[in-house]
């Protein structure tokens, strides 16, 4: 497990992620608008939800092209290539698990379980609203952390806050 992780690849790597997220949606939102408004998809009878459907769906799908941009939007604010004392929006913390196994955490604002992967290494976004983030946000080097999700028990020790 690498000691040392380039915070500034890290960033390129969320912000391409984010890029392909928004592609997806893109992409997903025209072909429902496409078949929301297709011959086909008129009613035939007043038991015909189709078009309905259809509708609810493309609406759905520009909904998401809109969280997504709104994700981009806040992570280009949270990003920070500078070092942070303590765990906030924009650190990139590694930490170990009780078994000595690590972990990679980048803070990001939304889009919480997101992952990248950078030479080899897993890094996963947490938002602070999420557990692991309740339990890491505003720790130090060398601090400890402890949450339960599902009366699972997670234990991790920091040891770097970039």
């Amino acid at each position: 497990m690498n000691n040392v992780m380039n915070k500034h690849i890290v960033i390129e790597h969320i912000k391409f992620a984010l890029e392909v997220k928004l592609n997806e949606a893109q992409q997903a939102a025209q072909s429902a608008h496409q078949d929301a408004t297709h011959e086909q998809s008129v009613a035939e009878t007043q038991y015909d939800s189709l078009s309905i459907e259809s509708g609810y769906l493309a609406q759905g799908q520009s909904e998401r092209v809109n969280d997504v941009h709104k994700s981009i939007s806040l992570f280009a604010q949270s990003y920070d290539v500078n070092a942070l004392p303590n765990i906030g929006f924009g650190s990139l913390v590694k930490a170990i698990d009780i078994d000595d196994n690590a972990h990679w955490f980048y803070v990001g604002p939304s889009e919480g379980g997101l992952k990248v992967a950078v030479k080899g290494e897993q890094i996963l976004v947490i938002t602070p609203s999420s557990p692991i983030g309740k339990a890491m946000f505003a720790k130090h080097v060398c601090d400890e952390c402890e949450y339960t999700v599902a009366g699972q028990s997670y234990s991790y020790e920091i040891l770097a806050v970039m």
